[in-house]
């Protein structure tokens, strides 16, 4: 006969391991999971990893935020950054600053016709860095540009599936007050030929090789599906 007061063994082992599940259950998520509002196209970032704001963002890559030009392209473009230093900033873009701190840029574009009879692979490649011959020779006549020295590592062209095609390409630059950057872009075009979606991936040269791996899944997450309807 059990002694008053002690446990079976089966009851206790069950009881341990719901307490265990329950501890496992409230553990933090591993990555932020992001999506453009229509809910096309979207990836996911390390948790860890901030955004950066994203009234700077928009800064950044426009002269006059409140333009008239600059509200039309608002409308048309949503962009987000992710930073995985403690202090995140847009400057971190190119690596200046953080260079061994890696940086995620997603850009989603609504393409006017005019835009949609000129996309093409390399346009998805000089997306948003120049990576091609004929725009890198164009942007070196640019006085000041920082980006030199540029070194193409890989190139690939894919079709995923729900007619989206695209282009995934590595290459480093060097980068004034950085050192040598790598940069990973991957770009899709949807089947309509309407949206164009990006992910810039950077870090210096030393910390894309450690965390190559890392890198590759946050690129491989970035998905776009056909509308349904």
């Amino acid at each position: 006969m059990r002694r008053p007061g002690t446990a079976p063994t089966a009851v206790a082992v069950a009881l341990v391991t719901a307490m265990t599940a329950g501890l496992t259950g409230c553990a933090s998520p591993q990555f932020t999971y992001v999506r453009h509002d229509s809910g096309q196209t979207y990836f996911k970032v390390p948790a860890a990893w901030r955004q950066v704001d994203q009234q700077a963002l928009d800064g950044f890559f426009e002269q006059d935020p409140e333009s008239a030009t600059a509200q039309v392209r608002r409308k048309l473009v949503w962009s987000v950054g992710y930073d995985a230093h403690a202090e995140p900033s847009v400057g971190h873009l190119y690596g200046v600053g953080t260079a061994d701190e890696p940086f995620v840029f997603v850009r989603v574009i609504t393409l006017v016709p005019e835009q949609r009879d000129m996309i093409s692979l390399n346009v998805m490649r000089d997306a948003i860095l120049p990576v091609t011959d004929a725009t890198r020779e164009q942007t070196a006549q640019i006085p000041g540009y920082p980006l030199t020295g540029f070194e193409l590592l890989s190139d690939e062209v894919f079709h995923p599936g729900d007619g989206v095609r695209g282009v995934r390409v590595r290459f480093n630059y060097a980068v004034e007050g950085a050192g040598t950057q790598t940069f990973d872009l991957t770009s899709y075009l949807d089947a309509d030929g309407e949206r164009l979606s990006m992910m810039l991936i950077r870090c210096s040269a030393a910390c894309y090789r450690k965390r190559a791996q890392e890198f590759d899944t946050i690129a491989q997450s970035l998905k776009v599906k056909r509308p349904i309807g």
